[in-house]
């Protein structure tokens, strides 16, 4: 975050926690930054009444008195958008920690550290795309400058609508703080710098939205066949410690089908995400064999922060995936966790004196729920350019007690297409990802049946729903075997069990380590499915012509197909082939035994 310009002066006159109440405060406006105190702590104003102004202060707030000063700015919190994004861990605030210890001095951080987002000394290598004369509008490209795995589109703000070009730099190494081109336009003459600055609350704008019809490749079976997401989609992603939540959102940001990866840390534990940060640099591109990190921006913001920089962090992460969107680029954004971030407005909205609403949140806990979900999208760019650009946003939900009915959730699942309901029970059986196949669902997984015939010549829509079908008739079938025991249902029955079992085993069970398994292509798990349904298609003969179950249970063809997600890609289709060959035998075998 970028120091602001300093637009007039109040005084405090209470404080209360994170919220401090300044009067004096005539002109301000609902969302202008200011600085608090002596050490001029940054917040932001969310209540006016007459000349005072409420303050929600995103640093801590210890020793701040009463008669200390509170400097406006007459600017709303921004983010600051340009080359040198990727590869930082930032605050919620987006400061870059790094630079924060550096001078903290030490591992505590010091509140009052003001620090710009993007490195002032670095240089980049400025490619102009415009010349002298041209007529430009909002979002068009200026140059290019390379960041990492992508190439950086320097565009004209959306805030200027139309320009005419009056000197284009030539190309060169520059600094973003340098002049790259002067144009002229309604507000006079300016000379455009390399990034911009973006209120974080206010969506940037784009031409169309469009429907959702591409699959957001993930690599996990489960996701992308029962539960797919689309790019542009949003997901939410319940459940209870130790479900596995932070692994699942590690595997879609290390596999997913996206060129940037903005993962925020909101309100988890230190710990947590220390974890994180020490590993999430460790992971490897498998696009590139580069570390993941130079095409991603992580914003941690631990539990032990103070409470108003959680909401701040939501917004500023959304932001800084759709500048990289408007590059006509496919980003995904994971939020961990969206829980922590409603108790921050539970917390500030008391503290408010707010009437509360279920379970103490405020009442407007929905809408700002979904204006953040809704800033998702799949949409074409604005600018003299036929590029499409999409946000998927994957937001975990920590429910208390591993309660799915509580407000958070509920709310949440009002505004996403997919819901993947983690199972502790799962868990604990060592199933996952432990996604939970009869209380989540996808709104999407219609929408892309002819993306997976086009993409994989198979119909997956229909392996899915025969699968689906598999499964909730064993989960009725294991109700009924809890009460009479397993070896009182029928041969047919007994059946379906095996083979959603098969289906478990064999398709849902994933490992996130395994050097194989981790990711599973999309013609791999067609083909994968395929060949597992066919295991029920092909035995229910056997039943019908009076084979017992015990011998079909211990067939040697069962293991093979258990292990088929193992093998490698190249050597799948193969194995499949060489799997249901044996299986017919096995199956004319039995047949002529009976007969």
């Amino acid at each position: 975050m970028l120091e602001q310009t300093y637009v007039g002066k109040g005084v405090i006159v209470h404080v209360k926690g994170p919220v401090v109440i300044a009067e004096g405060m005539r002109g301000s406006k609902i969302r202008e930054v200011v600085y608090v105190g002596e050490e001029r702590l940054i917040g932001e104003i969310v209540r006016i009444e007459e000349d005072r102004a409420v303050i929600q202060v995103y640093e801590p707030t210890g020793g701040v008195k009463a008669g200390e000063p509170v400097e406006r700015t007459g600017e709303p919190l921004s983010a600051e958008l340009g080359p040198g994004l990727l590869g930082q861990v930032l605050d919620g605030l987006g400061r870059p920690l790094d630079i924060i210890a550096e001078k903290a001095g030490g591992p505590f951080i010091v509140r009052g550290i003001k620090s710009p987002t993007l490195p002032r000394d670095r240089k980049w290598h400025w490619i102009p795309q415009v010349k002298r004369g041209d007529l430009i509008q909002s979002g068009d490209v200026l140059g290019k400058v390379k960041e990492g795995p992508i190439d950086h589109k320097i565009m004209l703000p959306p805030n200027i609508m139309r320009a005419r070009v009056l000197e284009t730099y030539p190309e060169g190494d520059y600094t973003i703080e340098e002049g790259i081109v002067l144009i002229e336009h309604v507000g006079g003459k300016e000379e455009l710098k390399m990034y911009q600055k973006w209120p974080v609350r206010n969506p940037r704008p784009f031409k169309e939205k469009l429907d959702p019809s591409e699959l957001l490749i993930t690599g996990q079976r489960v996701i992308d066949t029962f539960f797919p997401i689309v790019k542009g989609g949003t997901s939410a992603v319940p459940g209870g410690f130790g479900t596995g939540k932070t692994v699942t959102l590690h595997q879609i940001s290390k596999w997913a089908d996206a060129d940037v990866v903005v993962y925020v840390g909101c309100g988890e534990r230190g710990n947590e995400m220390t974890d994180l940060l020490h590993t999430f640099p460790k992971l490897v591109d498998p696009k590139t064999g580069r570390p993941l990190l130079e095409r991603s921006v992580l914003i941690a913001n631990t539990s032990n922060m103070p409470v108003p920089a959680r909401e701040a962090s939501i917004f500023m992460g959304v932001t800084y995936a759709e500048y990289y969107r408007d590059m006509g680029l496919h980003v995904v954004l994971t939020a961990d966790s969206t829980s922590r971030w409603a108790e921050a407005l539970r917390e500030l909205s008391s503290r408010l004196e707010e009437i509360p609403s279920e379970k103490g949140f405020p009442a407007y806990l929905p809408d700002f729920i979904a204006s953040f979900y809704e800033r998702a999208g799949r949409v074409k760019v604005i600018g003299n350019r036929d590029e499409i650009g999409s946000i998927a946003i994957i937001g975990a939900v920590s429910p208390s007690g591993g309660d799915l009915n509580e407000p958070v959730t509920q709310h949440t699942m009002r505004y996403v297409g997919a819901f993947w309901a983690l199972d502790k029970d799962l868990a604990f059986k060592r199933h996952f990802p432990s996604i939970n196949w009869l209380r989540s669902f996808s709104k999407y997984a219609p929408a892309l049946k002819n993306w997976w015939i086009n993409a994989t010549g198979h119909d997956m829509v229909e392996y899915r729903d025969r699968a689906m079908s598999l499964l909730q008739a064993a989960s009725s079938l294991e109700e009924v075997a809890r009460v009479v025991g397993e070896a009182a249902l029928s041969d047919e029955n007994r059946l379906v069990l095996l083979s959603a079992e098969l289906i478990k085993e064999g398709f849902l069970v994933q490992s996130a380590y395994h050097e194989v398994d981790t990711y599973c292509s999309p013609k791999k798990q067609a083909i994968l499915l395929r060949t597992l349904l066919e295991f029920y298609e092909r035995a229910k003969p056997l039943i019908e012509a009076g084979v017992p179950m015990s011998k079909i249970a211990e067939m040697r063809s069962l293991g093979l197909l258990r292990r088929l997600k193992f093998v490698p890609e190249k050597e799948f289709e193969a194995a499949a082939r060489d799997a249901i060959s044996q299986l017919e035998a096995e199956i004319s075998s039995l047949l002529a035994e009976v007969r």
